[in-house]
């Protein structure tokens, strides 16, 4: 765990930060709270084309093996742009909460990685 701090958490992790606007989780329920009012599905979605240089250096390390630590970062960064666009659409649409929150990677046309977050916005109140 030492390690990945050295490397810096913001570059290798994601998620929200304390107390946000939007409630974003994977379950389908909050404890302590009711579902007032579902709006419907969300989604963010990026597509990142591959960097040229991060490819070849990507095939290399393929050869000698371990992480590949450009491509786990550029990954990151699109997974948290994917997310902030969900967080985006749902407050837009009057949702405090995102539930059932998922992800979805799939290849683009050869020529990039597309990433969807998606999950359903709902307006949640406490008990």
């Amino acid at each position: 765990m030492a390690k990945l701090w050295a490397m810096g958490i913001e570059e290798y992790g994601g998620g929200q930060g304390p107390q946000p606007d939007v409630l974003v989780v994977t379950t389908n329920d909050v404890p302590g709270h009711r579902v007032e009012q579902v709006i419907g599905e969300v989604f963010g979605l990026t597509v990142r084309s591959r960097h040229l240089g991060s490819q070849i250096g990507a095939g290399l390390k393929s050869m000698i093996g371990g992480e590949l630590k450009g491509l786990t970062k550029t990954l990151v960064q699109t997974r948290n742009q994917a997310m902030d666009r969900l967080v985006e659409q749902a407050r837009a649409r009057g949702a405090n909460a995102v539930l059932a929150f998922r992800f979805d990677v799939t290849e683009a046309a050869d020529v990039g990685t597309e990433v969807c977050a998606y999950g359903t916005a709902v307006v949640l109140a406490k008990e």
